[in-house]
């Protein structure tokens, strides 16, 4: 049975802590034992917004040990997984101790406040040999896991263009703080830049334009084109500005040789160009669902993570931030290469 510390019990966090709950009750081999933030005895008695819903309002935490104290949690619990649901720039410590204490570690994403950390989590998961993964969860969502089934298998042929967006209010506030959460750019649009990478591997450059709108939340909009060497037209854009009633969404178009796939509002409709559409029957399962599952298998029966591994994580945290240096001179074409630093990199 493996053990698990959650630390952090906010938005993400409860929602890590749902589908915990729920593995554990499908006879995944799994106990979530503890729970560690600074503001526990706050955040077990209030609600914790964020741009989906969890499966309660307020938490009994009663089954769990609580702490709010990391280092006490670590001291006086038996673990084998933590799972970090924290501040981006508290990441990359916090996972190569853990990491360094011979503990399995799933981090949320983006996996660093920049890469140089990125690469430090990398070499000590390398290092230690335990898990580390990172919670880039749209490769696990099932709308963009057919979207790579598509890509791979060649079944409507090459891409020739794409678009992906996604669009929610403001969120909590400590993400407006744009030296910690990197603003929209880095916190939100990473899911589709991430995207990108997974389906097609680096691009050769970027071109960026995007604005602050929040004084000191960073770049609250986004918009960017992917220059690949086949000549496919990418482009992806975020906006965490929107205001009203408009709630959240994610959404793309892709265009192939032989068809297009369009997901919006929750439904993926599959238009081959010689046949009827037709909307895919896809699992109703969340992508944290299916991504913490694949983590506590893999840790389970010893085997490496390979649909996201932190070299990845990694290398699409650095076409974010090849994309704050095109923003920064207003779209100019900025290339990508390998860091000297980086281990051996997957697409």
């Amino acid at each position: 049975m493996l053990k698990v510390g959650l630390i952090g019990f906010g938005f993400m966090g409860r929602m890590h802590f749902d589908n915990y709950v729920r593995l554990a009750s499908e006879g995944e081999p799994v106990e979530l034992v503890a729970i560690c933030d600074l503001k526990i005895e706050e955040l077990k008695h209030g609600k914790a917004a964020g741009n989906m819903a969890t499966e309660q309002e307020i938490y009994d935490l009663t089954p769990y040990r609580l702490y709010d104290d990391i280092a006490v949690m670590v001291e006086q619990e038996e673990m084998d997984i933590i799972d970090i649901t924290l501040p981006t720039p508290l990441h990359a410590e916090l996972t190569c101790s853990m990491l360094e204490k011979g503990i399995h570690v799933l981090c949320e994403k983006p996996v660093a406040r920049n890469s140089a950390d990125g690469w430090k989590m990398a070499h000590a998961a390398k290092q230690t040999g335990k898990t580390l993964m990172i919670g880039q969860c749209l490769r696990f969502w099932p709308a963009y896991d057919y979207l790579k089934s598509v890509v791979e298998d060649g079944r409507y042929g090459a891409v020739k263009a794409g678009y992906f967006f996604r669009g929610s209010g403001l969120p909590q506030p400590w993400f407006l703080d744009g030296d910690k959460s990197g603003g929209c750019i880095l916190d939100m649009h990473i899911h589709d830049a991430d995207i990108i990478h997974w389906l097609f591997g680096k691009p050769d450059q970027v071109s960026t334009l995007a604005r602050n709108v929040i004084p000191g939340s960073g770049y609250d909009t986004v918009s960017t084109h992917y220059v690949y060497p086949d000549g496919k037209v990418l482009n992806a854009q975020a906006d965490w500005t929107m205001e009203g009633d408009y709630g959240f969404s994610m959404t793309y178009r892709v265009n192939f040789e032989k068809g297009n796939l369009v997901f919006e509002n929750g439904e993926l409709k599959v238009n081959p160009n010689d046949a009827p559409g037709f909307v895919a029957d896809l699992s109703p399962d969340s992508g944290y669902y299916h991504q913490i599952r694949y983590f506590i298998r893999s840790v389970a029966e010893g085997k490496p993570v390979t649909v996201c591994t932190p070299e990845s994580a990694v290398g699409s945290l650095e076409i974010i931030e090849a994309e704050m240096r095109s923003a920064d001179e207003r779209g100019v074409l900025v290339s990508l290469g390998e860091k000297a630093g980086s281990l051996t990199a997957e697409a």
